[in-house]
């Protein structure tokens, strides 16, 4: 179904567009990205020329001017009568984007597959016959993989029973589920900011009015504005990354984690923890967060994506068994379980999930060390966090530039996505999220680009926005 955005909305999501001249250009790669990203979906009509301009305050021929650009990319086409509408990505080859065997492509934060998966896959397809003889539907998922599940959250000091878990495909099928199941039209959500953007999507979706609660490298959690959110609001959910948060890579303190729960707990919140990062932990020194004082509020989303492999569409909810059996009821229309191989697969996997950790630890504490020291070596003006895990660095680089930064890099075989993509309602532009989970080669290979990058784009910076700049270290 066709959609449009106002002209408001797309001067909200455009941000801080203005970093070179000439100023339609700027503004159409600012519309670029927002394609790019997602966050202008196919088919989507754009605002008309004098509305936009007015919501941006420029004159109207840099509108028009910026959409003659997005024409001749292939991002959009106009007819009359029917506006300017953004066009499916595939025609984006006419942009002078490289794509394809030598770029590098660090927009999803996702490691390679866990060598021992194949062998896994192949002793799997051994008991063929005996999987496909079931009847492959079961909207809860396979016992002898609930009960797996179970078993690792009752190591953490979690008590669960396979009762109180359902399997799912992956997690964002999970959260797609929660959301729909326990979300009315209005409610709201409280979630973090910078955030997982598709989870945000599923929430929105699903009628979710977000409420932002800022997390940062250095601070963590902004408690005071939480508790005020909570209070204030009284949320329906409570949407949160206590462990490796993405993007910004922060574990919740045991203190964070008791105030964000007690505040939940009081206003009445469903709090939903998302732990597909928790047990991401390179150095040995962020135990995952255990129970809180009620779990009967709390709903646990976790999955093999992140530590054994994305194709691995396995993700689970953990919950009371009210909810679970509210979930499975809810299931239904949206799929009608999960794979019965992939299940099989994963329960194998999670009998060496000890192995799979160990060999995680140390490709992501290569990958991180290499990506800091290429940074502090190439862009030692840029602000680079200490992470002990996780898959992905949150860099702030003095200066409102990151969407610029990422469509430079990305007509030189860079792919990333700007600190905008990770916010709730705007922001963060002087934000890159750096993913360290490539080859190491590739990681400084991609630091090098962005260091030509940074020049390049800061060269191009109009005086009028130099004052806005930090200086250069």
């Amino acid at each position: 179904m066709d959609s449009r955005v106002s002209a408001r909305s797309l001067a909200t999501a455009l941000g801080g567009w203005r970093t070179r001249e000439p100023a339609y250009e700027a503004l159409a790669d600012g519309i670029r990205l927002l394609c790019l990203d997602n966050r202008l979906a196919p088919k989507t009509t754009l605002p008309a020329e004098r509305e936009l301009a007015g919501a941006l305050s420029v004159s109207r021929s840099t509108v028009s001017s910026a959409y003659a650009s997005l024409r001749t990319s292939g991002h959009v086409s106009s007819l009359r009568g029917s506006g300017t509408v953004t066009l499916a990505l595939r025609r984006h080859e006419a942009a002078g984007i490289v794509t394809g065997a030598g770029a590098i492509d660090l927009q999803q934060a996702s490691p390679p597959a866990w060598p021992g998966l194949a062998g896994i896959v192949a002793e799997t397809a051994q008991d063929a016959a005996a999987i496909v003889a079931r009847s492959g539907y079961d909207t809860l998922g396979s016992r002898r993989l609930r009960q797996a599940i179970a078993a690792r959250y009752v190591e953490r000091g979690i008590p669960t029973d396979a009762d109180e878990v359902l399997v799912t495909t992956g997690a964002q099928s999970a959260i797609h589920l929660v959301a729909s199941a326990l979300l009315a039209r209005g409610d709201r959500v409280l979630i973090e900011t910078p955030t997982y953007p598709h989870a945000a999507e599923a929430l929105r979706r699903a009628g979710g009015r977000l409420v932002g609660v800022p997390v940062t490298t250095g601070d963590g959690w902004d408690l005071d504005r939480a508790q005020q959110a909570f209070a204030r609001t009284l949320p329906a959910l409570a949407y949160l990354m206590p462990g490796f948060q993405n993007p910004t890579g922060r574990t919740m303190t045991p203190l964070e984690h008791e105030t964000l729960a007690a505040a939940a707990e009081r206003a009445g919140t469903v709090l939903v923890l998302d732990e597909t990062t928790v047990d991401l932990d390179i150095d040995g020194r962020s135990a995952p967060p255990a129970r809180v004082r009620s779990e009967s509020s709390v709903v646990r989303i976790g999955s093999l994506g992140k530590t054994v492999w994305g194709g691995l569409r396995i993700g689970w909810v953990r919950a009371r068994e009210d909810v679970i059996r509210r979930l499975a009821a809810e299931r239904p229309a949206h799929d009608l379980g999960t794979p019965e191989l992939e299940q099989e697969i994963a329960v194998r996997v999670l009998d060496r999930f000890d192995d799979v950790l160990a060999q995680r630890a140390r490709l992501l504490g290569a990958g991180r060390d290499a990506l800091v020291g290429a940074l502090g070596e190439r862009l030692p003006s840029w602000r680079v966090p200490t992470v002990d895990g996780g898959l992905s660095l949150w860099v702030e680089l003095g200066a409102a530039l990151s969407p610029a930064v990422v469509m430079d890099a990305r007509t030189r075989g860079v792919l990333l996505s700007a600190g905008p993509r990770f916010a709730v309602d705007g922001g963060h532009e002087r934000h890159l999220r750096l993913p360290f989970t490539a080859p190491v080669p590739d990681l400084v290979r991609a630091v090098d680009i962005l260091a030509d990058s940074w020049r390049r784009v800061r060269a191009g910076v109009p005086h009028t926005a130099l004052e806005a700049l930090d200086p250069v270290i």
